[in-house]
């Protein structure tokens, strides 16, 4: 039978205990990082407490709250946890997160919809870094409509560009893109295309040794 935990309630940011060999760090880049999505989305995950006060779950959540002068935070506290267990759920609440994957098509997708929309994409924790290489324009680099199995030949690349590299690139994608129709490649895919383009190009003028 599932563990209950109590309801929620709020508790005195002061009033609550650090667990003094909590293995996870928060750099003030992450803490500020987790203040801004507070401020925009809410808190929405409690902080998980014992019958003492003490953090079993939600120290960078407590430090972000205390960054935007907040009082209290909503948590909730548990009192059926032994001592190891609350010690091995400190590390497994971290831990567990990290074993998630990415989805990078998907995601590239979900990111640029929200660009598109205007949204503040560092609010969804990616680095600038991060979401350069993964904002793309759906409509343009979306992958094809193919039966399951038939993606097999098609392989997606990423490249890091400095921003006038990237003018280039586009420009020479659109000259590509001009040149005529993509026939007979297997690939639905606008910039790729115009991309083998360019590269062959290149290579008929330079020999490819």
């Amino acid at each position: 039978m599932a563990k209950q935990a109590q309801k929620l309630e709020q508790a005195r940011i002061d009033d609550l205990i650090p667990y003094a060999r909590n293995s996870r760090t928060h750099s003030e880049a992450q803490v500020a990082q987790v203040a801004a999505s507070i401020r925009e989305f809410g808190f929405t995950n409690p902080v998980l407490i014992d019958a003492d006060g003490g953090i079993i779950a939600g120290h960078g959540r407590v430090l972000a709250a205390r960054k935007l002068g907040m009082d209290t935070v909503p948590a909730i506290r548990i009192d059926y946890m032994t001592e190891a267990q609350k010690r091995a759920y400190v590390i497994a609440d971290n831990k567990l997160a990290l074993n998630a994957g990415w989805d990078d098509e998907l995601l590239a997708l979900e990111l640029g919809d929200l660009n598109d929309e205007g949204f503040d994409l560092s609010l969804t924790g990616f680095s600038e870094d991060e979401l350069a290489r993964l904002v793309i324009d759906a409509e343009e680099t979306g992958m094809p409509d193919l039966a399951s199995g038939d993606r097999e030949p098609l392989q997606q690349m990423a490249f890091m560009l400095h921003d006038d590299q990237a003018e280039t690139v586009r420009a020479a994608l659109d000259v590509a893109k001009q040149m005529g129709a993509f026939v007979d490649t297997g690939n639905e895919n606008s910039n790729g295309n115009a991309l083998a383009r360019v590269c062959e190009l290149f290579l008929g003028q330079h020999g490819n040794s």
